[in-house]
């Protein structure tokens, strides 16, 4: 069976919803301190809580997700996240949001580790990256539509946000039709699950890589949770409002992930993914000298390219520098990273709030962008020196009868 672009479509919705599970939350977490009966120090667990739970589930999945069919695990998990979230809609309480949350995470854990594990299952070399483009800008739609979808969901009352998650539901019985097996098929059961990808951290590419994917992520939700609370602070914004700033960088995202394959054609992977990081760097940083709407938004735009530079090429590098045997394995670390960093953003950055205020938030976020874009650069040697002869040298034939449809540069 041909795998075609519409079945790539389907993998871009998976990782849209995936991406919706936090971000369509944000701008409305101060409305529901009220509602809830809590702080805005306490809300952001509800952020917490559900990537937590999303990092230690990966982990779990990883151990299985090389050994059995890719859609056993993606059509469950997509169950779990649109009932969990339908439940939630019913739910009053602080506490048993947070139970929903969690179990909520465990669907989401699976969804984000299957899509890149079959684009590195159908797509070889530069049309890995493009696929790979094609899965940021899903991401990116998220982040501009989501907040949006919030926000204004959120003018019906607190808890109608939790409605979207249920749009999983039907979309899960089109998984079941019409996305096909991808799953390589081996020739013996020497599979150790998750004890694969322990060789695979000895190469500090891979360890780097890895470390990269907390970071960005660490870096988006210092941005995502607090920005809400800054403009309300400083201009009196509402969650809609919020949503609408929010969604700004969504749109250089878009830009940005559609051009990564052209960037690195002419530049190697690491380059992009530093560039990335200083534009992330230097927008967070200078958030907090911000006093105008105006210089808030094109900081947005500012920081949208960075992020869409660095995440899509960071996760493009994982699948093109991991083995076959390993790479489930390896994707699951990697993603677990990213919700470790989404997990700790608002955990580090609500104890520097609560002791100090919403400028040093960001100034600490942004120097911390520039050293890891610092760092980055000074790492190039080392990945350039293996990792292009290695991209160079893969064939782009598929081990099993699965192949896609060519990818125009759209």
């Amino acid at each position: 069976m041909q795998f075609k672009n519409t079945h790539l479509l389907m993998l871009c919705i998976t990782a849209f919803f995936a991406m919706a599970g936090s971000a369509i939350l944000a701008p409305v977490l101060p409305e529901m301190v009220t509602p809830l009966n809590t702080t805005s120090h306490e809300i952001g667990l509800l952020i917490s809580v559900y990537t937590i739970s999303t990092a230690i589930f990966t982990l779990v999945i990883g151990h299985f997700i090389d050994r059995v069919n890719r859609k056993s695990i993606l059509v469950p998990c997509l169950v779990i996240y649109g009932l969990m979230g339908l439940v939630s809609y019913f739910v009053s309480d602080l506490q048993s949001l947070l139970v929903m949350r969690f179990i909520q995470g465990i669907g989401v854990a699976g969804m984000m580790s299957l899509t890149m594990l079959v684009i590195g299952d159908v797509y070889k070399g530069h049309e890995s990256v493009h696929a790979m483009s094609r899965v940021s800008m899903a991401f990116a739609i998220g982040a501009v539509s989501a907040p949006l979808i919030g926000g204004g969901l959120a003018i019906l009352g607190w808890n109608y946000p939790f409605l979207f998650y249920a749009l999983s539901l039907p979309f899960a019985f089109l998984v079941i039709f019409f996305l096909p097996e991808t799953k390589v098929q081996k020739e013996n059961g020497s599979h150790k699950g998750i004890f694969n990808v322990l060789p695979a951290l000895k190469d500090l590419r891979i360890l780097y890589t890895v470390f990269l994917s907390f970071a960005i992520f660490f870096l988006l939700f210092s941005v995502i949770i607090y920005m809400p609370f800054m403009l309300k602070a400083v201009f009196g914004y509402t969650a809609k409002q919020a949503g609408l700033v929010l969604a700004f960088q969504g749109l250089a995202v878009i830009l940005m992930a559609s051009r990564v394959k052209v960037l690195v054609t002419k530049h190697s992977m690491i380059q992009v993914i530093a560039t990335g990081f200083a534009l992330v760097g230097l927008a967070i940083l200078s958030i907090s000298f911000a006093n105008s709407i105006v210089i808030v938004l094109l900081l947005m735009l500012l920081f949208g390219a960075g992020y869409g530079l660095a995440q899509t090429t960071i996760d493009a590098q994982i699948i093109q520098i991991s083995s076959s045997e390993s790479r489930g394995g390896v994707l699951s670390i990697h993603n677990t990273m990213k919700y470790t960093g989404q997990s700790l953003s608002p955990i580090v950055f609500g104890i520097v709030l609560l002791n100090f205020n919403i400028d040093t938030v960001f100034m600490i976020s942004g120097f911390l962008g520039l050293l890891i874009a610092l760092t980055t650069y000074l790492m190039k040697a080392i990945f350039e020196k293996t990792s292009d002869v290695h991209v160079k040298n893969r064939k782009t034939s598929l081990p099993y009868s699965v192949s896609p449809e060519p990818l125009d540069d759209r």
